[in-house]
């Protein structure tokens, strides 16, 4: 929705006399999905603009593009992609000569990868479930992502699950139990027949889209209600043409992330995996370790009443950042450990924020996040020495992605002066430099800035 936008809450301030006009909205420009080559010395992001479609000039789309940067002094961002396909997560490849994004092809995001050197982008994978968040294995000979499979799919998918089995948790139909679903699946379709021929026949019916039988707790979509369930999967693949890709995980739990461990030998992931609740009865979340196939997947953080999540594995691969807290409302909490260590190694960093986006320094001497405070969401960086974590961005604005570089950092900013625009600044933020003019238009509109009121209570407090 156009619309929604924290900024046009507010309206925009500047030296111009022109109002905004309603379809100002559709001028608007975002930068996102910035991505840093493992060198530092090149980035590229994404931006996104609204078109009037081809057919009607009174509907719109979002298109998105990929630009890339050099990030030595004074560069300018190329735009790489010009299709009316939208492109987004890009992912450089380790030697920094490819780039895997993602595109729409025949109605599914599929994987592409663009030569850098030269050459026209050429698609990867071409499943028909599609492909998204592209991630490059440590040597760059494949490419691990995730497909969404639904639940019918899964059931008879020989590679997702080989057995053909019905998850154990209860299927959330009272006085059904798995043995008679799996029964009924295997009987042929008969409204006169017996009972698991009734059921399969009911059964028929749903997949067929006659009835729609809700036994999930979030059953309603945007506009609708669905009893659509689906998973998310992972899958690895060579990056050459004609590749096949290879299932490395399989069954019905929710997994929700993952990456490879710097040596490629392993991978790092999070997921819900109560094998004895239905997926949406679940709050607990852990995180997982598995070798690079997928094999050998053994529990690294998790237990009863309790989330773990936002993974993320420092350059060396010893140390790994997470957030932990209960399955109640709480702020969970950040804390670091040997990756292959224990929590009782592991150290807490008191912050009383939501945070998110956990990126490692090069060096291992800091971990930089974002998390939403005061109204904007500012960057911090941890010191991992002293544990320190120090605000680099003001409150009145809010940093959505961002990179490090070898000699600063890569942002995108979103504040009342401007939606949003790429900047560059040093490690610590006290130098940025505006890189793109994706909104100049803003600088021609009279707006009004919020104004900041204080007060002091009864206990003498700001």
């Amino acid at each position: 929705v156009i619309l929604c936008s924290f900024w046009t809450l507010l309206l925009f301030a500047q030296n111009g006399n022109s109002l905004i006009e309603v379809t100002d909205l559709l001028k608007i420009k975002t930068a996102g999905n910035i991505t840093v080559n493992k060198e530092g010395s090149k980035a590229a992001f994404t931006v996104t603009s609204i078109e009037a479609l081809p057919t009607s000039k009174s509907d719109y789309r979002y298109v998105t593009q990929l630009y890339s940067i050099d990030l030595a002094k004074g560069a300018k961002p190329v735009q790489l992609t010009h299709a009316k396909e939208s492109a987004s997560s890009p992912a450089w490849s380790p030697d920094g000569s490819q780039l895997a994004f993602v595109r729409t092809a025949e109605g599914r995001p599929q994987i592409f990868i663009l030569p850098l050197n030269g050459g026209e982008a050429w698609q990867l994978t071409t499943g028909s479930r599609g492909a998204v968040n592209p991630k490059w294995s440590p040597d760059g000979s494949r490419i691990l992502f995730t497909s969404s499979v639904s639940f019918k799919d899964l059931l008879k998918d020989s590679l997702l699950n080989p057995a053909g089995d019905f998850p154990i948790w209860p299927m959330e139909k009272p006085g059904l139990t798995t043995a008679d679903l799996k029964r009924a699946a295997g009987s042929r379709p008969n409204p006169n027949g017996n009972m698991d021929q009734v059921r399969a026949y009911l059964l028929a019916n749903e997949a067929d889209g006659k009835a729609t039988v809700l036994n999930k707790l979030n059953f309603q979509d945007e506009a609708n209600i669905s009893s659509n369930m689906s998973f998310a999967q992972f899958y690895t693949i060579e990056v050459k043409p004609a590749a096949q890709p290879k299932p490395i995980l399989t069954g019905f739990a929710r997994y929700s992330a993952v990456e490879f461990t710097p040596d490629g030998k392993r991978l790092v992931l999070g997921a819900r995996m109560d094998s004895l609740e239905h997926p949406d009865r679940t709050l607990e979340s852990e995180i997982y370790m598995a070798d690079a196939d997928g094999k050998n997947l053994r529990l690294l953080l998790g237990k009863k009443g309790m989330s773990y999540s936002g993974a993320a594995v420092s350059p060396s691969g010893k140390w790994i950042a997470y957030q932990f807290g209960t399955i109640e409302v709480d702020v969970p909490s950040l804390a670091i450990m040997p990756l292959d260590g224990k929590e009782s190694d592991a150290i807490t960093i008191p912050f009383d924020r939501n945070k998110g986006g956990f990126t490692w320094s090069a060096d291992e001497k800091a971990l930089y996040f974002t998390a939403q405070s005061n109204g904007g969401s500012p960057l911090y960086r941890l010191t991992i020495a002293t544990k320190k974590v120090e605000q680099l961005s003001s409150f009145d604005a809010g940093i959505s992605y961002f990179g490090l570089g070898r000699n600063g950092i890569l942002f995108t900013k979103t504040e009342v002066a401007n939606p949003s625009e790429v900047y560059f600044g040093d490690a610590a933020l006290k130098e940025t430099a505006r890189l793109t003019d994706l909104n100049n238009w803003v600088q021609a509109k009279k707006l009004s800035f919020p104004e900041k009121k204080t007060f002091v209570n009864s206990k003498g407090q700001t």
